[in-house]
């Protein structure tokens, strides 16, 4: 066996290691329930150093291929993922148990537009004379471009922001591969990574974006690509300036090998105007649009534009798969965009997540607790113990997320997640509970707190 994984290393760094094993893995040659020699034992007949063995090997038990068991040796695992193990199933453990469900990232389903009057109008058109048709209608298609940041060489549309990820992830990051981050980040982008065997390498923030200086740190790990949220981040709401996109795009110019992926997901009910690093570096950014947030989370679409190599190779798979997402929805999607009275009810939605967000960090801020929700549905609130705190929320019936599936390195204190945008009223109540959970002190006046009126969420 040491024989074997010895040849099949053709790369001695860490990244090669680990993705010579990850194919004999999934090739057979080391099947479930094998033994691996030991880190010293690999490293010897490599003629390199334990600690490049040691990080392989923490490469392949992040991605679920091994599994070290103390004395016992380190073993090859069948390649099933328990869903319990996923960053993005631990947000919360049960979302229906809590009257006041804080937890959940969606948007207001009474700040939707209605969608019958669109269903009404595109009728029993037959949208899908071919089933190789192109998988975006031709006035669809018209409309994205004319709204997107930059000029997309290609666009296509597939089912929600989540699918885009997956697929644009399939085509450009692969085993082993070093994937910058922002830290926090969305949880399901790094279970993505981990499903891949990526390695996340985290890069704070500030409250204009990626910090340059850290990007430009964490490029000397050669990653692939880089995924950020240029506007409304999830979790800390954080939206990208103009000018610090144009300094991280200097930054990246000196790395033409790598990809940015950019998830655009609060869309239309973003304050914040559209920006994306394509502007700068069109030929390397792969933008994604999501309407879930912004138009309704049950019309599954979002859209991708990018360089033609990377967008028509998702499209092209898709046609083994879905083949296209239903022309139906996107009618529907159409018709949406470019309604006035829907239009209105997008902008007057995007209104109203800006008054909640500014009441809520208002009344937090008479408690001396500065949170971060610059932009879309979400807060993050700084805690001096993560479960203490949800565990005195959930006395008052309140569910927020916890803090640590967002991680990917350390962040100085312990942090969780609040959907402000569902939050109607009862923001003094509120902030006095969050604060206290948060562990801030009372404020001076002694004002007891009430009880969250039952009309609020």
């Amino acid at each position: 066996m040491l024989q074997l994984i010895a040849e099949a290393v053709n790369d001695r760094t860490a990244r090669g290691i680990a993705a010579a094993v990850s194919r004999l893995v999934r090739d057979g040659t080391l099947p479930a329930g094998t033994r691996l020699p030991t880190v010293r034992v690999v490293a010897r007949e490599l003629g390199i150093s334990p600690t490049t063995v040691s990080e392989a090997w923490r490469s392949l038990a992040g991605a679920g291929a091994i599994q070290t068991r103390g004395r016992s040796g380190t073993f090859v695992l069948a390649p099933i993922r328990p869903r319990h193990r996923m960053r993005y199933a631990r947000l919360t453990a049960s979302p229906a148990t809590l009257p006041h469900d804080l937890s959940t990232g969606v948007p207001d389903h009474d700040l939707l537009p209605d969608l019958a009057p669109a269903l009404r109008r595109i009728g029993d058109t037959r949208l899908t004379p071919s089933y190789l048709e192109e998988p975006v209608l031709p006035r669809l298609e018209e409309v994205l471009r004319e709204r997107w940041p930059y000029p997309p060489e290609r666009l296509t549309v597939v089912d929600g922001a989540l699918d885009a990820l997956d697929r644009i992830v399939a085509r450009t990051v692969h085993f082993g591969d070093h994937v910058l981050v922002e830290n926090p980040t969305f949880p399901p982008m790094l279970d993505l990574l981990e499903s891949v065997g990526a390695v996340p390498v985290p890069v704070p923030l500030d409250d204009e974006g990626l910090d340059p200086t850290a990007l430009a740190a964490a490029l000397t790990h050669e990653p692939t690509a880089l995924v950020l949220q240029p506007r409304a981040q999830n979790p800390t709401g954080i939206s990208m300036s103009a000018a610090r996109a144009a300094a991280l795009a200097t930054v990246l110019r000196a790395h033409p090998g790598l990809t940015v992926i950019e998830d655009d997901h609060a869309g239309d009910i973003a304050s914040a105007p559209a920006l994306s690093l394509g502007e700068w570096l069109p030929d390397r950014v792969v933008h994604v649009r999501s309407f879930s947030k912004s138009h309704g989370p049950d019309l599954r679409l979002a859209a991708i534009g990018g360089p033609a190599q990377v967008v028509t190779a998702v499209a092209d798979r898709r046609l083994l798969g879905p083949g296209w997402s239903s022309r139906v929805l996107q009618g529907v999607l159409l018709d949406l965009l470019t309604d006035p009275d829907a239009v209105r009810a997008v902008a007057a939605a995007r209104a109203e997540y800006a008054r909640r967000r500014v009441r809520l960090l208002t009344a937090l801020a008479g408690y001396g607790v500065r949170a971060s929700a610059a932009d879309g549905i979400n807060m993050w609130l700084p805690v001096h113990d993560q479960q203490v705190a949800m565990l005195a929320l959930a006395g008052h019936g309140i569910a927020v997320a916890p803090g640590t599936p967002f991680e990917v390195g350390p962040l100085g204190g312990d942090h969780v997640r609040v959907t402000a945008g569902l939050v109607r009223d009862g923001f003094d109540e509120l902030a006095a509970v969050l604060a206290a959970a948060a562990g801030a002190p009372r404020r001076a006046s002694g004002r007891r707190t009430r009880a969250l009126r039952r009309g609020g969420r």
